[in-house]
């Protein structure tokens, strides 16, 4: 069971997310404007609120979940140096004496 969620991809690259973000900006905006003249045009604020909380649920839809066109763009991570034996390094904590206390 834990084989299948975590083959699951959980990540968005940078541009990845610049582009959700614009897309979710988006339809959010259009789908205000749309909300505001069709409440406009009949009187009735809540058709307005309707259409924002419809837009918002399909926004949410196209941009929460990481479809692959926010993985497109992957980082090129560093690869990890191995830390040798030899090579054992003080910590910046164990360098500093402690201060003394003034009676």
């Amino acid at each position: 069971m834990q084989a299948i969620f975590s083959s699951i991809p959980t990540h968005m690259d940078y541009r990845g997310q610049k582009l959700a973000e614009q897309i979710f900006q988006g339809i959010i905006l259009v789908s205000a404007v749309i909300g505001f003249i069709y409440g406009l045009i009949i009187e009735q604020f809540g058709w307005t609120v309707y259409i924002v909380l419809g837009g918002f649920a399909i926004s949410c839809l196209l941009t929460l979940p990481p479809w692959p066109m926010y993985r497109r763009n992957p980082l090129a991570w560093q690869p990890v140096l191995a830390e040798s034996q030899g090579d054992a390094r003080e910590k910046p904590q164990e360098t500093l004496k402690k201060p003394r206390k003034h009676k």
